[in-house]
This record gives C-alpha cells, sequence and structure tokens, in this order.
C-alpha cells in the first residue's frame, strides 16, 4: 500500500473519530476538548508524510515530518544552545522590560491628560512602525549580542500592552470610583483594590498579545546580526546551506515554545480573573 493511500485512510479514520468526539455527550470534557485538536494535527502530519513521499518531494524543498523528527532528535543540543539564546536572553527579558514599562507608562497616562492626548498617538504611530526597519537600527545601536533582540522585543511588546493597560484602567465606572472617594480612598488605594483588578483582563489581553510578538521580534533580529547561535540565526544559515530539516526543525522549536508561553500566561489569567464572567466555566 503506498504512502498517499495510507495517509488518507487515516485521514478518513480520524475524521471519523472526531466527528464521533466532538458529537459525543462528552464533548465538553478537557480530554475530548485536547483529543480533538490532537488527533487533527496527527493527520495533518500524516497527509503532508504521505504527499512528499508519494510525489518524491526533495528534501530541500520540503522534508517530510519524520525526517524533521529525526533531525530534531540529533540536534537537540544545537537547539538547547539556540532556545537560550533567543527565547530566554532576548524574547523573555525583552518581554519583562516591555510589561513593566507599558505598565508604569500606562498609570502615568492614566494621571496624566496631556500624556493620554500625546503619547497614545505616537505609540499608534510606533506601533505600526515595520519590524525589518527597526531591527537593523537597534542591532547597530545595541550590538549583535542578545541586548539587541531584547530591545527589538521591547518595542514590538510595549505599545499593545500599553494600549490595554490603558483601556483596562478606565473599565471601573462612575458609580465605583465615586464610591471610593466617599470612604476617603487615595488614588494609590483606589487604584489597588479596585481600579487594577477591573483592569486584569484587558492586562491579559495585552500580555497574551505580546507573547507571540516577543518571540517573532527575536527571531527577526537575529536575521540582522547576531553571534554565532540563535534561532534567526540558524534558520538563516540553514536556508543558505539547504538544511530545510534543521529550518524546520528550529520551527518545531518556536511553535512549541511559542504554545507553551500563552498557555502560562492563560493560565496565569484564569487564576487572577476567576471572578470574571469569561472565566466562568473555563476550569
Amino acid at each position: 500500500m503506498s504512502w498517499l493511500v495510507t495517509a488518507l485512510l487515516f485521514w478518513v479514520a480520524a475524521t471519523l473519530v472526531n466527528a464521533w468526539l466532538a458529537g459525543s455527550s462528552f464533548s465538553e470534557t478537557r480530554v475530548v476538548r485536547i483529543a480533538v485538536p490532537l488527533i487533527f494535527g496527527a493527520t495533518l502530519l500524516m497527509l503532508w508524510e504521505g504527499l512528499v513521499r508519494h510525489f518524491g518531494v526533495s528534501p530541500v524543498i520540503l522534508p517530510p515530518p519524520s525526517l524533521v523528527a529525526q533531525t530534531f532528535v540529533n540536534s537537540t543540543e544545537t537547539l538547547w544552545v539556540d532556545f537560550q539564546q533567543t527565547v530566554l536572553k532576548g524574547a523573555l527579558s525583552g518581554y519583562v522590560i516591555g510589561m513593566v514599562a507599558a505598565f508604569l507608562t500606562a498609570v502615568a497616562i492614566d494621571r496624566s491628560g496631556f500624556l493620554t492626548r500625546g503619547l497614545l498617538p505616537i505609540g499608534n504611530f510606533v506601533a505600526a512602525l515595520p519590524i525589518v526597519g527597526i531591527a537593523p537600527i537597534l542591532v547597530s545601536w545595541f550590538g549583535f549580542d542578545w541586548h539587541s533582540k531584547a530591545a527589538v522585543v521591547v518595542v514590538m511588546v510595549f505599545f499593545p500592552i500599553l494600549v490595554n493597560c490603558v483601556q483596562g484602567l478606565k473599565e471601573a465606572d462612575t458609580m465605583q470610583r465615586d464610591l471610593m472617594r466617599t470612604y476617603a480612598a487615595s488614588y494609590v488605594q483606589t487604584l489597588i483594590k479596585l481600579r487594577l483588578p477591573a483592569a486584569m483582563p484587558f492586562v491579559f489581553n495585552g500580555l497574551k498579545i505580546a507573547t507571540t510578538l516577543a518571540l517573532i521580534g527575536a527571531i527577526v533580529a537575529e536575521y540582522f546580526g547576531s553571534p554565532t547561535r540563535g534561532m534567526g540565526f540558524r534558520i538563516s544559515t540553514g536556508v543558505g546551506s539547504l538544511s530545510i530539516d534543521l529550518v524546520w526543525a528550529e520551527i518545531v522549536v518556536a511553535a512549541i515554545v511559542g504554545s507553551a508561553f500563552y498557555g502560562m500566561v492563560s493560565l496565569l489569567e484564569r487564576w487572577v480573573t476567576f471572578w470574571h464572567p469569561s472565566q466562568r466555566g473555563a476550569r
């Protein structure tokens, strides 16, 4: 039996299983919600494998998933070094710095009408700038090591988090603020006890958006100069040397890291904003 026929049969069988799971009485259980996308992903990989092998596609153009998995296993040391350089140093440090800076700026904007009218329009303008234009400039400023990648990440995550924080701080309505004033609460007390809890859904929305932007920014920044390590560096040199299987292995690492990062922020959101209507029934 050919690879293509096997892949198609697997696709049909998995589709029937998924349709049965989705329509079953226990379709809303956590196990089924996890199993359905996993089965669907496995069918895509199987179909990819079957099509590539059946039509004899060159690994230089599109390697089969089995070759990518083999390269992944054989290159774990290289992938770990690249992960440390890109994710732990560049993306994570830039994410934390950008998050803290955005939050402090949002509080300052909330206290100043001048900053509200002056800084937010500039922020929208900077957020629209292409990363391929910003990254070379920041690399020339901060050097080729991870510091320049962190700077690019800060620029990318700062304004999405800032806009959501500013909007969230406005979420508490006038009656709630007036009630705090009748209790003689100071601005800091009102901020901590009323406005920040009300703002948390907006804050986490910005944080979740920034998780993907941070990784993308760090990888793209490495295209414009980096030490001989890093995910962006490896992807760039891998394409140049036609090591496409290694490129796909780096893409797999990026996808896993991005999904895990987003998932951790989502779990933290559920824990912090358990009271919000959007989180009811999510546990």
